[in-house]
This record gives C-alpha cells, sequence and structure tokens, in this order.
C-alpha cells in the first residue's frame, strides 16, 4: 500500500505527520510498547535485547531531514493531468528524534572487524536490509519521536530505523533486530528489488544515496495563471549534502537563472526555493534543476532513463521535471521533455 504527499499543498519544508506519506508492504503491525523488544547480536561482544523504556534511557539525538522512497517517480506515466503530489509525492521530512545507533553499538561491543548490519521489521513482510556499518557510525538513528510526537504506526511505530539521505525502504520500521556481520545478507529486497539494471545487462545495487532532486510545486496543475508576475516555488534536496543551488528555466531549458534559497539550508534536508518570473502570456515550459553541494547535477530524463535504468525499473530516478503552460494559462505536467 502506498499514499502521497500533496508537495503542492504546503508551505516551508516540515511535513505534518499525518500527511507523510506511507509505503508498506505488509500492513502495519499493531505493536504494544510495553511488549517491545529490539534484540541486537551477531558479531558483538554482548548480545542485548533492549526495551523501549531502554532505548529512551539513552543520551537523546534528532535532526531535520527527508525521506523519500526508492521508486518515487511517477510522472513517467501520469498524463498531462498530474500534480506534483502524484509526481513525487513520496517524500516527505520531519524532525526525526530518537538514539543514535552509534551509540547502541558501541554499548553492546560491535567487533571491529564487522562491516555490516542487518535490519529487520516485524512487520507480515519481515523487511529485512543489508546496510554498511560505516553509516551507523555516521549517523543512522533508532527513531522513536517525529515532530515532537511519538512516530505514528505507519511510520514505524515505535520504533524505526532511520538513515539520513538514503532510500527510503533501508531505513526499516517497526525494527526488532540488528545483526553485525562482515559480509551484506543479500535479502530479497536488495536482490530481486530495489536494485538498477543498466544497458549492458549488470545491475547497479546498493544504491542507498539519494542524488539531487528538485520540483517545482507552484505554478503546477491544476492551477491557471495570467500574465504578469508570478513566483516560481519548489522544493529540492540532495542525499549527498546541502543543496548549492537551484536553476530555473522558463524557456524550454534553453537559458537558466538561478533561484533564491529560502533558509535553513539543511544538510539532507528539502529546502524552498522562489524564483520571480514575469510571464508573457505565451506558450512555454518551466523546468527546474538542483545542484549539490559535491558538484551533482540533477540529469534530464532522457539522458538518465539511457544511462542508468531502463525505462521499466523505477528505482532511484531523479530526472529534470517540469510545467507546460498554455496561452490561457494552464498548466499540465510536461509529457515530452526537450531537457
Amino acid at each position: 500500500a502506498a499514499s502521497q504527499t500533496p508537495l503542492q499543498d504546503l508551505h516551508g519544508t516540515i511535513t505534518p505527520a499525518d500527511l507523510h506519506f506511507e509505503r508498506h508492504h505488509g500492513g502495519v503491525p499493531e505493536i504494544d510498547p510495553a511488549d517491545y523488544k529490539l534484540l541486537i547480536h551477531g558479531m558483538v561482544q554482548r548480545p542485548t535485547v533492549f526495551t523501549l523504556d531502554d532505548l529512551k534511557r539513552f543520551p537523546a539525538t534528532s535532526g531535520i531531514h527527508f525521506l523519500e522512497c526508492s521508486g518515487n517517480w511517477f510522472g513517467r506515466n501520469g498524463g498531462p493531468e498530474t500534480t506534483p503530489q502524484r509526481v513525487c509525492g513520496m517524500t516527505s521530512q520531519s524532525e526525526w528524534a530518537g538514539v543514535s545507533l552509534a551509540t547502541l553499538f558501541r554499548e553492546v561491543g560491535a567487533d571491529p572487524a564487522a562491516t555490516w548490519f542487518l535490519a529487520e521489521g516485524q512487520d507480515a513482510a519481515a523487511m529485512t536490509r543489508s546496510i554498511p556499518l560505516e553509516k551507523a557510525w555516521d549517523d543512522a538513528i533508532l527513531a522513536y519521536a517525529q515532530n515532537g510526537e511519538a512516530i505514528r504506526p505507519e511510520q514505524g511505530y515505535p520504533v524505526r530505523l532511520f538513515l539520513p539521505g538514503w532510500e527510503g525502504n533501508a531505513s526499516v520500521k517497526w525494527l526488532r533486530r540488528l545483526e553485525l556481520a562482515d559480509r551484506p545478507f543479500m535479502t530479497r529486497e536488495e536482490t530481486s528489488k530495489y536494485t538498477d539494471t543498466l544497458p549492458d545487462g549488470t545491475a547497479r545495487q546498493f544504491s542507498f544515496v539519494f542524488d539531487a532532486r528538485s520540483i517545482i510545486t507552484s505554478p503546477a496543475y491544476p492551477e491557471q495563471i495570467q500574465p504578469g508576475w508570478v513566483e516560481i516555488r519548489g522544493i529540492a534536496w540532495s542525499g549527498r549534502g546541502r543543496i548549492a543551488r537551484v536553476e530555473i528555466s522558463t524557456d524550454r531549458g534553453q537559458s537558466w537563472q538561478s533561484a533564491n534559497l529560502q533558509g535553513p539550508v539543511l544538510p539532507k534536508a528539502h529546502v524552498r526555493f522562489r524564483y520571480m518570473w514575469r510571464w508573457d502570456g505565451g506558450e512555454t515550459e518551466i523546468v527546474s534543476r538542483a545542484v549539490d553541494e559535491t558538484g551533482y547535477e540533477q540529469p534530464g530524463r532522457a539522458t538518465l532513463l539511457e544511462t542508468r535504468a531502463e525505462r521499466n525499473k523505477p528505482y532511484h530516478l531523479n530526472p529534470v521535471v517540469g510545467w507546460t503552460i498554455q496561452r490561457d494559462g494552464r498548466i499540465f505536467s510536461q509529457q515530452d521533455p526537450t531537457i
């Protein structure tokens, strides 16, 4: 099951918890927090079972970050009457709070030879993913709170793994087990699923980090505008750090201008961009592209599909997208991009 965030209706960068996108493969489990247990074992000195109260006794940490589904691109088959919500609405942003995973791994005595860990959920799908241990030492969180309140059941209550900037499928919800090892576990979700088939027949695997991306959320379908000044608004984000700039084209990609970024510009987080444009009433297309602090530039759709994945593979796609504006001011989703 899945639902999408109405990007075109939101302000700022924090998504209300009840509008956060949802994606689950086996329904939402009902878990009594009093009975919750998390096992950490494998290549550790002290295999341990933690309760929810145990986790909350550790020093807390929090951060504002986006979460995004690995298959968050529906513009390829949505048709002209497609809203931003439908184009790529499986991304949302929250303040996530919990305990640093590094703290717990130090507590159980992680073996220096361990290089991966398995995260397993307790939903009906028993979602399991292999994660490089370096992410745990970096910024991984065992989150039990979202936007100041307990995580909602659809988001993994009572505890989920949260990996800032990485594909949502790896941030396993309803977490019940972490196992440390010296190699990946090659689970179903990282072999037959969530991989990218390349033109030469090989597959790109463990594509954890999200590349830079942006979308104009206004003006967009189903809005209608009038000639004169229009503020182009949208969001941009990157799993590799901060967004450095967002560029806007109002002439089908022939020229580009820098948009204003609305602070704060946080790492691995949505940022708002704005650009004042004087529409002359002619038919055109408006598009945005993001560049992050590593210098990565969001690619055009044709380039991405030719070099990164087959057209029928939905994972890890971040193409430049935009909107067609007709002479009567009506706006539709771009169907035959020139970029």
